[in-house]
């Protein structure tokens, strides 16, 4: 499987971004799918996931209320609707997949990752 994220960019405080992570080489539609992000200097840390059906999604409580996650099976894609942007919120997105099971917020969980995109707030 092979994942490819796009959609980062320079925005402003208060904007919003929508990234999104197409899987290629196989159909992702029954792994859960997740979002990460890490910051300069910082360590990877969980940002949503994605049950393969859609019906269950996960946030860390610092975007809650502000992103949301989703996915097209039929274009074997994910998205992260980022809105409100923080320059908190400044880091490389990387999204991932999880071949069984729910999604995780445990890194380790996830079998694929994409190369990341970078995300940048201004304040």
């Amino acid at each position: 499987v092979q994942l490819q994220a796009s959609g980062g960019g320079l925005v402003q405080a208060g904007g919003s971004l929508r990234l999104s992570c197409a899987a290629s080489g196989r159909t992702v539609s029954r792994y859960a799918m997740g979002w990460f992000r890490q910051a300069p200097g910082k360590e990877r840390e969980f940002v949503a996931s994605i049950k393969w059906s859609g019906g269950f999604t996960s946030f860390v409580d610092s975007v809650k209320g502000r992103f949301t996650i989703s996915r097209d099976n039929a274009k074997n894609t994910v998205y992260l609707q980022m809105n409100k942007l923080k320059p908190e919120d400044t880091a490389v997105y990387y999204c991932a997949t999880k071949k069984y099971g729910s999604g995780s917020s445990s890194a380790i969980q996830y079998d694929y990752w994409g190369q990341g995109t970078l995300v940048t707030v201004s304040s």
